[in-house]
């Protein structure tokens, strides 16, 4: 895979947010592999250089919070920013819950999804200006999105500036013990594919120390049967 120079705005979209492009070039928004798959369904994959590709959980992203997301949105009790929000499973369940959510992600595709499911949501970047800023009670950072921009440290900076003070964050980290920094694209079963981005992976024993460094205090941490979670708190 030859890594495609992102514009700097960019750099922080999760794995299936990429413009749509094919063996040819770049592709029209209208066969971005996400945004179809959004519409119609469909296998998506992320591929890392020299790795496998890897099926994305896009029907649980879609679908409704599973018993996994209820133990992440039960520490969501006041005000609650979802970054990454995607479909917006989680925004949306926690609007019903009454808890004042808002869903953010750059991909406009997604974020139609979201508000048609009943999420309040924007089509924004989490390392844009938004609303609320100092003042969140929660944050979540759920489906690996801890990876956003292939940087934690910066992402854990900039959620400490988006919490109010003792404000909790709410952070799924990776089922492995692992610490990586890596370029990758999306897939689909036709051949289209995203640009590169820039993701990381990072288990919880490593958040942990990144956490200390970042002026965050893990204070909980729990797994289901393949996921892992951790809450981080803002002193």
């Amino acid at each position: 895979m030859t890594l495609v120079r992102e514009p700097d705005r960019t750099a922080d979209l999760p794995a299936a947010t990429r413009a749509g492009t094919t063996a040819d070039g770049p592709a029209g928004a209208g066969t971005d592999p996400y945004a179809v798959a959004l519409r119609e369904g469909g296998a998506l994959y992320v591929r890392r250089h020299g790795h496998r590709r890897q099926r994305l959980e896009l029907a649980r992203w879609c679908a409704d919070p599973d018993i996994a997301d209820d133990t992440m949105l039960a520490r969501c009790t006041g005000p609650t920013l979802d970054v990454g929000c995607g479909p917006g499973r989680l925004a949306a369940a926690l609007s019903r819950r009454g808890v004042t959510a808002l869903g953010i992600d750059p991909v406009p595709a997604a974020v139609a999804r979201a508000l048609a499911a009943g999420a309040t949501a924007l089509c924004r970047s989490v390392f844009e200006p938004l609303p609320g800023e100092g003042r969140w009670a929660a944050a979540l950072l759920a489906d690996g999105n801890i990876g956003i921009g292939g940087d934690p440290g910066r992402l854990l900076d900039r959620m400490h500036g988006l919490l109010a003070p003792g404000g909790l964050l709410v952070v799924e980290t990776d089922a492995q013990d692992v610490h990586e920094r890596f370029a990758a694209r999306v897939e689909d079963d036709h051949g289209c594919h995203g640009g590169a981005f820039r993701w990381a992976r990072i288990g919880t024993p490593a958040l942990r120390v990144l956490a200390r460094a970042h002026h965050f205090t893990m204070t909980e941490t729990w797994t289901h049967p393949n996921r892992a979670f951790a809450t981080l708190r803002r002193p």
